[in-house]
Parts: C-alpha cells; sequence; structure tokens
C-alpha cells in the first residue's frame, strides 16, 4: 500500500520557464546569444592555447581544460533548454535526465579539481619561481588533469545513483529548465533523508576539498607576496593571481548556494536565476575575465585575429 503513489511513467517534463508566456521568446534569442559568445569563445581560446608556443605552459594548458570542461558543461544543459524554448518540447526521458544529471554533475565537479589545480599552478610560480619548470613538468601537469577528469566522473556517477535508485511519485514536472539535482530530488517517493545526506557528503567532499586546497595555495601566495620589498612587485605578482580568482568566487559562489543548503530553502525562481548564473554566465565569464586580465592571451588572440585577416587578403 506504502508504493500506490508511485508511477512507472519513465520520463519527466520541465517547468522551468513555462510561466513566462510569451517571453519564452525573448529569452530564447537571449539564451542562445549567450550561448554562441560562450561556445565561440572557449572553443577559440582552447585552439589559440594550442596553436600558440608561446601559451604552451602549465598554466595556459590548465585554462585551455577549464574551457573544454565548461563547453562540455554547457553542451548538455543549454541546447535542450534551447529546444525547450523554441518549440515548446519540454519532456525528457527517465534514461536522459539521469544523463543529463550524471554530465552535469561530472563537468561542474571537474571544474571545481581544475580551478584548484590552478590554484596549486599559481603557488609553486609564485612561492617557489626557481623550481617551477621542474615541479610543474608535463607528466605532473598530466597526472593533475587526468585527476580532475576522474574525480568528476565518480562524483557525478555518486550524484546520480544516489537519486536514481529511488522510486519517483505521480508527479513527474521538474520545477526547473534541467535535470538537477534538488528539483529531481524533490520529485522523490518517501522520506528522502538519507538521500540528501548522501548528496550532502558528496558535495561537501567535493566544494571543501577543492575549496580547502585553492585556499591553502592563497595563503602560501599571500605570505610569499607580502615578503616581496617593492609594491610593485607585490602588485606584479598578485596580478597574475587575478583572474583565477575572480573565477574562483564567483563558481564557488553558485556551486554552494544550491547544493550547500537545505530542502526546505528551495525557491523555484530565485533557484532558476542562480541556475541561468552557472549555467549560462558563468562559462562565458572564464574566457572574458582571462582573456580581459591576462596579457599573454590578449596578445595571442590578436595575434590568431590578425593571422586571419591577413590570410584572407
Amino acid at each position: 500500500m506504502g508504493h500506490t503513489n508511485v508511477t512507472y511513467w519513465r520520463g519527466f517534463r520541465f517547468l522551468g520557464f513555462s510561466s513566462y508566456g510569451q517571453l519564452q521568446l525573448l529569452l530564447f534569442v537571449l539564451f542562445l546569444s549567450l550561448y554562441l559568445i560562450t561556445l565561440t569563445s572557449n572553443v577559440f581560446i582552447i585552439v589559440v592555447i594550442r596553436l600558440d608556443s608561446r601559451l604552451h605552459t602549465p598554466m595556459y594548458l590548465f585554462l585551455s581544460f577549464l574551457s573544454l570542461s565548461e563547453t562540455c558543461y554547457t553542451l548538455g544543459i543549454i541546447p535542450r533548454m534551447l529546444s525547450g524554448l523554441a518549440m515548446g518540447d519540454q519532456a525528457i526521458s527517465y534514461e536522459g535526465c539521469a544523463a543529463q544529471m550524471f554530465f552535469s554533475a561530472s563537468w561542474a565537479c571537474t571544474n571545481c579539481f581544475l580551478l584548484a589545480v590552478m590554484g596549486f599552478d599559481r603557488y609553486v610560480a609564485i612561492c617557489v619561481p626557481l623550481h617551477y619548470v621542474n615541479r610543474m613538468h608535463p607528466t605532473l601537469c598530466a597526472q593533475l588533469v587526468a585527476t580532475s577528469f576522474l574525480c568528476g566522473y565518480l562524483f557525478g556517477l555518486g550524484m546520480t545513483l544516489v537519486i536514481f535508485h529511488l522510486p519517483f511519485c505521480n508527479s513527474h514536472e521538474i520545477q526547473h529548465f534541467f535535470c538537477d539535482t534538488p528539483p529531481v530530488l524533490s520529485l522523490v517517493c518517501g522520506n528522502t533523508g538519507l538521500s540528501e545526506l548522501g548528496i550532502l557528503v558528496l558535495s561537501l567532499l567535493v566544494l571543501l576539498v577543492s575549496f580547502s586546497l585553492i585556499t591553502l595555495s592563497y595563503a602560501y601566495i599571500l605570505a610569499a607576496i607580502l615578503k616581496i620589498p617593492s609594491a610593485e612587485g607585490r602588485k606584479k605578482a598578485f596580478s597574475t593571481c587575478t583572474s583565477h580568482l575572480t573565477v574562483v568566487i564567483i563558481h564557488y559562489g553558485c556551486a554552494s548556494f544550491m547544493y550547500l543548503r537545505p530542502k526546505t530553502s528551495y525557491s523555484l525562481e530565485r533557484d532558476q536565476l542562480i541556475a541561468v548564473t552557472y549555467t549560462v554566465v558563468t562559462p562565458l565569464l572564464n574566457p572574458i575575465v582571462y582573456s580581459l586580465r591576462n596579457r599573454a592571451v590578449q596578445t595571442a588572440l590578436k595575434n590568431a585575429f590578425q593571422g586571419r585577416l591577413m590570410g584572407k587578403r
């Protein structure tokens, strides 16, 4: 009798933007424009770093993988969202929802650990600059990137299994525009306390471990910068970290708000706004922040653009 409300209809329906009516077309144009800029910017950064030999250093290697990770993350969410806004098809299969959750969670976790790796790279560059080349050798860089991707895969798998082994109730309407953890979990029948605890533990493990590594790196970086005698030297050393710090603050701010809070505090309108920020806006900010604040990337982009113009002539 306890399972009379359980349904075996293997699918869901998004309600994310259904209440916006005629504004959905405007949202489609806005999100499509932002997505195309995001996709183009991240792919351009990957290609430029790959082609410009002056950028073949650990810092830019990690930046290119961060751009790749952000690109894959948006590919799993935004095209499906745009399809729903344009054609009104808000249905997604059970398997499709599980796959979307797995990939979005995997890439989000990968981003966390790549940011931690980039923090470690800045620590070595500023605190032990004379040993930078020896310590940040290609083998270590490859191992750090591979570990970030492996952690992402394991986190995504764990998060998906925690939720999709549970029975879902008759209500199959997701109050969101993609299969994110909190709205899907709200459709589960019965007591979800244990599942919520499992998700919280997994989220804490990823966010706190990666953020602690970043904090530790910057504690050493700050101590090293304060020892630099000249104000100009301190400013120059710190300027190499500002892009990374900006992305870290935005990324961890959104992630902490979404996953490190009780279920009772969920709000459809507010959560959608935050979700739009970290699925649409944040991936766009990464290439913009690094392009605007990094002179080497600016030069490489300028050379690539000028080379393309010369080639057309």
